[in-house]
């Protein structure tokens, strides 16, 4: 697309800005629903969310543990053998 006057290129630049800021607030609006803490309903869906909280953080844990086993050399915790 070929443009031949100043006000061409500006009125293209407000278009840009504006899809470019509907788009920013569409991505905030997902990513705050992505984000956002669910309500338990029920008791059994409050346990399930605590038990997959649970998991999440052992298996955090280990994934950590093992890196620093296994690349502790970096972080000054003990000689590469």
């Amino acid at each position: 697309m070929t443009y031949q006057t100043l006000e061409e290129i500006e009125h293209r630049k407000e278009e840009l800005q504006a899809t470019i800021h509907n788009q920013s607030e569409q991505i905030g609006t997902l990513w705050h629903e992505l984000t956002a803490p669910q309500k338990s309903t029920t008791r059994g869906e409050m346990i399930a969310h605590l038990v997959t909280n649970s998991i999440t953080a052992i298996d955090g844990f280990l994934l950590v543990r093992k890196l620093i086993r296994n690349y502790g050399f970096l972080f000054g915790k003990r000689k590469r053998k």
